[in-house]
């Protein structure tokens, strides 16, 4: 690789949409457009820059498919890209496209570089419910190139035991996580309550927040009218934010074209290495090990290594953080202390930064660029996760330019890891709880118990547990990770009964 073709990132821009009204809100091009022009005015590079784009990249938008929006985009903005890019679901595909586009300008495949993303829930909820129809463009001509899958996360088992949605899922992970530390609930919710406090002092500071407001740790963990338990141990204020309206954007150059376009290089930041990975197991109740991710710490290391750095390096931190097991499971994967000053959020995190779907990380990708160049710090590292814990990617972006070669970005070999666990239809016998949830209603009453746990033969199984309300709240009261029982089947489902 030549200095001619260093990628650098020259523009990024950051919006936040609250208060339009659903006939007057930005839709989804709209958004992207305003995006790709605002980074381009960042880069002071001009509309020429963006006529002159040889790749667009355009991040899954939730609620929303056109056939090309690549092709929508550069036709709104006078481009006539070579590549177009669409991505899978998953926030780790921002950083998966921007180490891809990165490693193309490294070898001179690329030169100047559009990626895009948005969020649009809000509106898309607020128009169903009052009628409006949103006339959003869904044509493009050609066929984009896909990045990433959109593959479901979750299992035909999972679901029918009520593993569906992420905020469902997670608990799972933070439960197994929690007893692995041996902490009693007291102790973690001090702990967890810490740590996202920390992150809303962070949104609190964030003009492209959906909630920047700081709360206290007791005011994060405690159940409240307006804080209910969503699924144990998580309330509500716990949980990543999706129905927002936010867009971000960023121009990735070669140091020639910047140069060529008059960008000062005091205002380039240097993309130094990219890495993702996915965990063998691609289901959660097939994970070997629910306290631990494997290869979330190879895609991160692989960045740094790649980069030529360590995580003590590092300046600014962004791990995603979709639910507070996120945050911890990437601090104790990489050996970050969670009271580490550097921090983990660049943004507020996704519950209160907010969780644009598919696009979160390159909102935290354009808050590392305004921070390095604010002098913050020299070196940033932002990680993305896709589905539950699933899919891994991470990005280093520096002041300094290289000072060797660029490594390519890619996936990150992990098949040394432990197998997938194969789950039992049916199970019956003794059996103990690897982990647990319990989910609740917005009435906060609890509803339903989940259990994944082991047969005395060691077998794996998922498992209701009784329903009835008493029963729900006994069981939510104590530690069930390791509790003995017994599990049988009962109308075609299994259920488990502690002892």
């Amino acid at each position: 690789m030549t200095d001619r073709n260093t990628p650098v990132l020259v523009g990024a821009a950051q919006l936040v949409q609250r208060d339009a009204e659903p006939a007057e809100a930005l839709g989804p091009l709209a958004m992207i457009e305003k995006m790709a022009r605002a980074a381009a005015a960042d880069a002071a590079a001009g509309h020429r820059a963006l006529a002159d784009a040889d790749t667009i990249a355009v991040i899954e938008v939730a609620g929303w498919r056109a056939k090309n929006f690549p092709r929508l985009l550069a036709e709104r903005i006078g481009a006539k890209p070579a590549r177009e890019y669409v991505t899978g679901i998953g926030g780790e595909t921002p950083l998966v496209v921007v180490n891809q586009i990165a490693t193309e300008i490294a070898s001179g495949v690329a030169r100047v570089a559009l990626i895009a993303g948005c969020n649009n829930l809000r509106t898309l909820r607020r128009a169903r419910e009052a009628g409006v129809e949103l006339k959003w463009e869904k044509g493009g001509d050609g066929e984009p190139t896909m990045i990433a899958t959109r593959e479901s996360g979750s299992s035909e088992m999972e679901m029918r035991y009520g593993l569906t949605a992420p905020a469902f899922v997670y608990p799972i992970f933070e439960n197994a996580l929690r007893a692995r530390r041996g902490l009693d609930f007291e102790a973690h919710d001090a702990r967890v309550g810490s740590l996202m406090s920390r992150f809303t002092e962070v949104a609190s500071k964030n003009p492209y927040a959906w909630f920047p407001t700081a709360r206290s740790a007791e005011e994060i963990t405690s159940v409240s009218a307006m804080n209910r338990m969503v699924a144990f141990p998580y309330t509500k204020y716990m949980n990543a934010v999706i129905e927002t309206d936010q867009a971000a954007a960023v121009l990735v150059m070669s140091a020639e074209a910047a140069r060529a376009y008059g960008i000062p290089e005091h205002r380039w930041v240097h993309w130094s290495g990219g890495a993702h990975a996915t965990e063998r197991a691609w289901y959660p109740s097939q994970r070997p090990d629910f306290a631990t991710c494997p290869a979330l710490r190879a895609a991160s290391e692989s960045a740094l290594t790649r980069a030529g750095l360590g995580i003590d390096d590092v300046d600014l931190i962004d791990f995603y953080s979709c639910f507070p097991v996120a945050v911890e499971m990437a601090c104790e994967m990489l050996g970050v202390d969670e009271a580490d000053p550097r921090g983990q959020t660049l943004t507020g995190g996704l519950p209160y930064g907010g969780g644009p779907a598919s696009n979160y990380t390159l909102h935290a990708v354009a808050a590392a660029v305004e921070k390095l160049r604010a002098g913050a710090g020299r070196v940033a590292l932002v990680t993305g996760n896709g589905w539950y814990l699933t899919k891994h990617s991470a990005t280093v972006l520096s002041t300094s330019p290289p000072t060797s070669e660029l490594a390519p970005a890619g996936a990150i070999d992990v098949s040394d890891a432990p197998p997938p666990v194969k789950i039992a239809e049916a199970a019956t016998g003794t059996a103990t709880v690897e982990t647990y949830t319990v989910l609740y209603g917005r009435d906060g009453a609890p509803e339903r118990g989940i259990v994944i746990g082991r047969t005395s033969d060691g077998a794996r199984f998922i498992a209701n547990t009784p329903g009835d309300r008493d029963a729900l709240e006994r069981f939510a009261a104590v530690e069930n990770v390791g509790r003995p029982g017994a599990v049988s089947v009962r109308n075609g489902t299994n259920c488990f009964e502690p002892a």
